[in-house]
């Protein structure tokens, strides 16, 4: 598929599975009013002394676990999103709450190991390094890790393997196979319009904090479906 091709079938697959956008829009609104009521609990628990303010920070830090929950809910959706985009489907995954909840565990796992090694091969190499050198190795080691990155979540949501996922050389290879303009164009494309969908949220958002937050939570849930239907796309040819 061309790059236009994966963008304009991306941008309407939300829309494929009606049911599961639903659902997830309506726990990314929860999540995004939790999120700005857990804020709020927070600063007002700062400039409050004695119980109540040891109740709005328990308050905070309970809504910053519900918070949490509900976004490995719909990263797990994703997962299976991307596994469907590189079986080319049309139609959108079933709803499998322990299967996406173990979804969203592999992916923390694959997102921490992509970013921990890029950080000590830095680590190490600033304590032989001058500044300029080790500034231009770390980024283009963060560049090939971050898009190594998008490869094992794809050989991940493939294979329903961790240690496919884990396989880092491999996942490097796999940014050839794709084509590195390809995916660096289709990942800039993605950026711009999410960039330009949450600016106009942000907009008609600042009329009302409810608004906002619920408009917030849709264009969330939006921008997820459509960005990992877009990178199942891209690793459909591989």
């Amino acid at each position: 598929m061309n790059i236009g091709d994966i963008i304009g079938d991306a941008l309407a697959y939300p829309f494929h599975n009606v049911k599961a956008l639903v659902l997830y829009i309506v726990l990314g609104i929860i999540a995004a009013i939790i999120g700005g009521t857990t804020i709020l609990s927070f600063v007002t628990a700062a400039s409050t002394k004695g119980l109540s303010s040891y109740a709005l920070g328990g308050v905070g830090i309970l809504g910053i676990l519900i918070f949490i929950i509900l976004l490995f809910l719909i990263e797990g959706y994703a997962l299976d999103i991307i596994k469907f985009g590189i079986e080319r489907r049309a139609d959108g995954p079933g709803i499998d709450i322990g299967r996406q909840v173990s979804n969203a565990i592999k992916l923390l796992a694959v997102n921490i190991a992509y970013y921990l090694i890029p950080a000590i091969i830095i680590f190490v190499l600033g304590l032989f390094l001058r500044d300029w050198i080790l500034t231009i190795i770390s980024i283009i080691l963060l560049i090939v890790f971050a898009l190594a990155n998008f490869m094992a979540r794809c050989r991940l949501a493939k294979t329903d393997s961790l240690s496919d996922a884990l396989a880092v050389g491999e996942a490097i290879g796999d940014i050839s196979k794709v084509g590195i303009g390809k995916l660096i164009a289709t990942v800039i494309l993605v950026v711009i319009i999410a960039i330009v969908i949450m600016i106009l949220v942000g907009i008609i958002g600042s009329i009302n904090d409810l608004v906002g937050d619920i408009l917030f939570g849709i264009a969330l849930v939006y921008l997820i479906f459509f960005y990992h239907r877009a990178i199942g796309l891209l690793y459909s040819n591989v």
